[in-house]
């Protein structure tokens, strides 16, 4: 299981947060954490700065006045770039979690704004986009592993470990059912189908490539049942998608298939053969997604952000 500290719930005033924010106290509530709830309002002049933040801290007040009585819950007014203003926040508090609200009303095809799509590539915490309204538990979980069959990196490796552990750990917290999934492509298959008197060779290299993708996958699990224990991992027994084709196109049909509350992803770019998830990939599965999105980084990630510039 995964064991939060420090929480930072960030306030999206433009929309009806509520769920989120019951969302975000029940889980500081399960890990004993602490709870920051944030706002942030755009730069303005020095004369009317006491004002702005004077009436957004009465915001916030009305925000957490449901959950007074549960936990004790820390307020934060800043000004400025949101998602720079939340990642200082982070880099300043050693904040493990960021929640927010996704940014978009439901009317516009893409859930998340442009700042979700700054802290989901930046952040060096989890960040986890919330669709409203919130459900308090979900019921199906989604992971998307990369795993290269035969060059594997300690960043690749790093990465798949911590987008399972976040999704188990909450998929066991919700009841919820947890749907692993990788899709691949194999290198030149266009070439191949191309040409007639390849044609058996060719059917020959895609299933080779089959086979290596899904021993690979399959031994993902199985790192999967040695870190949960076999007993844990008998009670969730995860699905298994191995999917052949573009990952931008598969993974967010899956999840829509699979009607899946949560989908919990990587959003670093890494380099290596076709199929990896790449910056650009990741960010066409995410314009893609109708459902709230947990997104990690590897242990070493370093964000661009500066606490100061």
């Amino acid at each position: 299981m995964i064991l939060l500290k420090h929480i930072l719930f960030v306030s999206e005033p433009a929309s009806d947060q509520t769920s989120a924010l019951e969302r975000a106290v029940s889980l500081a509530e399960n890990n004993n954490a602490d709870l920051t709830v944030a706002t942030v309002f755009p730069s303005v002049p020095d004369g009317y700065l006491k004002e702005w933040a004077a009436l957004s801290r009465q915001d916030l007040e009305a925000l957490i006045e449901p959950f007074r009585d549960r936990l004790n819950i820390r307020l934060e007014v800043l000004s400025g770039p949101v998602f720079l203003e939340v990642i200082r926040a982070v880099l300043r508090n050693s904040h493990d979690l960021v929640i927010k609200v996704a940014e978009n009303p439901p009317f516009i095809k893409m859930l998340f704004g442009t700042d979700d799509m700054h802290l989901l590539r930046k952040c060096p915490c989890p960040v986890w986009l919330m669709k409203t309204p919130e459900k308090s538990k979900y019921s199906v979980i989604v992971a998307a592993v990369d795993v290269d069959p035969l060059n594997p990196s300690e960043t690749e490796q790093d990465l798949n470990e911590n987008i399972l552990d976040q999704a188990t750990s909450l998929a066991l917290s919700d009841f919820a059912s947890l749907h692993l999934v990788h899709a691949w492509e194999p290198f030149g298959e266009g070439t191949l189908r191309s040409r007639i008197d390849a044609a058996a060779g060719g059917a020959d290299y895609l299933e080779k490539e089959h086979m290596l993708h899904q021993k690979a996958f399959y031994r993902l699990g199985e790192t999967l049942r040695s870190r949960i224990g076999e007993s844990i991992y008998d009670y969730l027994s995860p699905n298994f998608h191995l999917l052949k084709g573009p990952a931008k196109k598969l993974i967010p049909e899956l999840a829509a298939q699979l009607e899946a509350d949560l989908v919990v992803m990587g959003t670093v770019a890494r380099t290596g053969i076709a199929g990896l998830f790449i910056g650009n990939t990741a960010e066409a599965i995410l314009d893609q997604l109708a459902c709230s999105v947990l997104a990690v980084k590897p242990s070493g990630f370093v964000t661009p952000v500066k606490l100061s510039e």
